[in-house]
């Protein structure tokens, strides 16, 4: 089966928008988590970093460029000397504010199909 250019370009955004959702849910699983060590937080994060940078895709929704730009920001940042714990709090909240954005998109979606759904052609 010969897949179109424009189905191709579909399955990698939606492979790369699985990987950003991965990598989000497994940061803010490791800070929470309270016996990883910041190795094995390092080790990981690493894993998961490449996995991204391998499916990279330019998106252009708001939610998912400010996901890549956090990540980016935090793997630089996990370049230099760091204390885990002192950046766990200050992340979780990172993570808890991009969620509130993405839900926030969400919302207006379905509010905005349920519109049109509802109306009234005449």
């Amino acid at each position: 089966m010969k897949y179109s250019p424009k189905q191709i370009e579909r399955y990698k955004r939606q492979k790369y928008i699985s990987s950003l959702d991965k990598v989000t849910k497994n940061l803010f699983k490791m800070f929470r988590n309270q016996n990883i060590t910041q190795e094995e937080f390092l080790l990981r994060f690493q894993e998961l970093k490449d996995n991204l940078d391998k499916n990279y895709v330019t998106l252009y929704s708001e939610y998912y460029e400010q996901i890549h730009s956090y990540i980016d920001n935090l793997y630089n940042e996990c370049q230099n000397e760091f204390e885990f714990d002192d950046i766990r709090e200050i992340n979780m909240t990172h993570l808890n504010r991009l969620q509130k954005l993405k839900n926030s998109t969400t919302y207006k979606k379905e509010k905005h199909k349920h519109h049109h759904k509802n109306q009234d052609w005449g």
